[in-house]
């Protein structure tokens, strides 16, 4: 009987991961407004995520807020330099797309830019966890992201399609939104944690995983 009040063992566990998943999910969104503040955030979101929904350590909130103000510089900045980036390709999107019907040739140049479309995206992937993983400048976490996104290509695909996949699934719909930034975090973390530990081994240690 007394395992069943045990904060660390079953029900109990359960209803604090969910409270989690659901606090920090509703705060990254909430801290997300600004929209300069995206990337601070979301590398706050990974962290934590790493920290206390997959190595069950508590605190989760304090462990958030503490790596959004140890991140906001450098990360305010890379939030900066990706809207830039992205207006950029959303522009030459748009344009290629509405030339692809006209020949053949520019539908052919079409595919092939929707198709290199995801290396920036695969860096985006990886740039804001790594900002919450270890401490970068600006120019270092770009470069960093961007080695890592093609040498772990296969981890760069999956991880790009599921952060796709949840964002067109919550976009048309508010009640995902609730839970599924820190799912997709935890989701994502099983993929890049092990490259992050292929680099830096003490992070096993320091997070108690084998």
């Amino acid at each position: 009987m007394g395992g069943f009040f045990n904060p660390e063992r079953g029900i109990w566990a359960a209803l604090s991961t969910l409270v989690d998943v659901c606090g920090l999910s509703i705060l990254w969104l909430f801290l997300c407004l600004p929209v300069v503040t995206i990337g601070p955030a979301t590398a706050a979101l990974y962290y934590t995520v790493v920290k206390c929904v997959r190595g069950r350590e508590s605190g989760a909130f304090k462990y958030y807020l503490l790596s959004l103000r140890d991140n906001m510089k450098v990360g305010c900045a890379a939030t900066l330099l990706c809207l830039l980036a992205g207006a950029l390709l959303a522009g030459g999107y748009a344009l290629m797309r509405a030339n692809a019907a006209s020949t053949s040739a520019a539908g052919v140049l079409f595919g092939a830019y929707y198709t290199a479309l995801l290396l920036p995206a695969g860096v985006l992937c990886w740039l804001f966890p790594l900002l919450g993983r270890f401490t970068f400048g600006v120019r270092e976490l770009f470069v960093t992201a961007l080695q890592l996104a093609v040498r772990h290509l296969p981890s760069t695909v999956v991880v790009t399609l599921l952060t796709a996949e949840t964002a067109a699934f919550c976009i048309p719909n508010w009640w995902p939104a609730l839970f599924m930034p820190a799912v997709t975090a935890l989701l994502s973390s099983f993929f890049l944690e092990r490259v992050f530990q292929k680099y830096a081994p003490q992070l096993i240690a320091e997070d108690g995983e084998e």
